[in-house]
């Protein structure tokens, strides 16, 4: 709230009508100190979204499985992808830290996985936790990889959904050796209401064999790392 007031040189009086005047409206929701958009009517719930491109996110969700070590503590981050990367870990000797209720749901029966599971506003589209309670829990998590999915990707860097997410997103990134994006093809040339950062800020990119071809050279150059999953063809 104080960051708003400041920002538009208002009163936070005047910012607490307008923010009931827009939740009123359905365009976001009042959380304690502040405000989350919802109006985002281009992201469909989880479950109408995890049937899209499914082969390729099994594939990438595979390749990414695929460096994944027993005994390494890892973020994953909420998502259709992450989601199925979830379901090949269970009974993994892994420590999996995520902020995603459907992942978390996955791994809780899981006997040798250690899941810690971080809390916050629970965003209601895609259950995943996100806000200020978030970011301060991730300032005492290390991990050796961040798994994150995004709602798009241009040359501009990725993009996600929600201004909050984005926010919570980039406090995950800090708390990882290394950011691990999982994106299908269909993500690419795709931009979305909030930028979360350059191509540079990431590590790698697992994606399917799909990727537009401009991407190689741009990816190339901003020092990430690219993994193109195999696709499976029985």
């Amino acid at each position: 709230m104080s960051d708003l007031a400041r920002t538009l040189g208002v009163s936070e009086s005047t910012l607490r009508r307008d923010l009931a005047y827009w939740q009123e409206r359905g365009l976001l929701k009042r959380l304690h100190g502040g405000a989350m958009y919802t109006g985002d009517a281009n992201l469909p719930p989880l479950e109408e979204r995890s049937g899209q491109n499914l082969a390729e996110k099994c594939a990438i969700a595979r390749a990414a499985v695929e460096r994944i070590r027993d005994g390494d503590a890892m973020f994953l981050d909420g998502g259709t992808t992450t989601l199925e990367v979830a379901k090949l870990l269970v009974n993994r000797r892994l420590q999996v830290v995520t902020n995603s209720l459907p992942i978390a749901q996955v791994l809780s029966g899981s006997q040798e996985t250690d899941l810690i599971m971080l809390g916050g506003y629970v965003y209601p589209k895609t259950g995943v936790a996100l806000g200020p309670l978030l970011v301060r829990m991730l300032e005492d998590v290390h991990v050796q990889q961040a798994l994150m999915s995004v709602s798009g990707i241009t040359p501009k860097g990725l993009f996600n959904s929600n201004v909050l997410l984005v926010e919570s997103e980039r406090a995950i990134m800090r708390c990882a050796d290394e950011v691990v994006v999982l994106a299908d093809h269909a993500k690419f040339n795709r931009p979305a209401l909030a930028h979360l950062c350059e191509l540079s800020a990431i590590d790698t990119v697992i994606t399917d064999p799909a990727l537009p071809a401009e991407y190689r050279p741009l990816l190339d150059d901003a020092g990430v790392r690219l993994i193109v999953a195999a696709m499976d063809v029985t």
